[in-house]
């Protein structure tokens, strides 16, 4: 850029530059007003639709222990309702046992990670040291 000095000396020409200068520091404000609200524009929580897996359907042994889980929390303890305090009984007979069964999960995809973990919890506190997820084949 070119500053004249007010010499009637001097040619005087029009200025043919472009000014960058205003135009960066608006993409600059554009720029950090999309990072500042960009994390307000996504959920909060992440939608996942569990279970599902391309696998061959293991066949259940007999000391398998098939404990599902409804949507609303209620215990199936080998398609017997039972309640919380005869899970607890239960879980700890199962880890008296030699060999030991194995606990296999079958919770509906609406169930609660909350009531998942305390399941798992309980069956940890009880000495179960076997434990799978079963999930639905395509």
């Amino acid at each position: 850029m070119m500053f004249n000095d007010f010499d009637d000396e001097q040619n005087h020409e029009p200025l043919s530059e472009i000014n960058m200068i205003p135009m960066i520091d608006v993409m600059l404000v554009l720029l950090i007003l999309f990072i500042i609200t960009a994390p307000l524009f996504t959920p909060h929580a992440t939608k996942i639709d569990i279970p599902q897996a391309s696998s061959q359907k293991s066949p259940d042994k007999p000391n398998n222990i098939a404990l599902a889980i409804d949507d609303k929390g209620t215990l199936f303890w080998n398609d017997e309702r039972i309640d919380d305090k005869e899970l607890l009984i239960r879980l700890k007979k199962a880890a008296k046992k030699n060999p030991q069964p194995e606990l296999h999960l079958r919770a509906d995809k609406n169930t609660l990670y909350q009531r998942l973990a305390e399941i798992m919890s309980a069956a940890q506190n009880a000495g179960i040291t076997r434990l799978g997820f079963v999930s639905k084949p395509k």
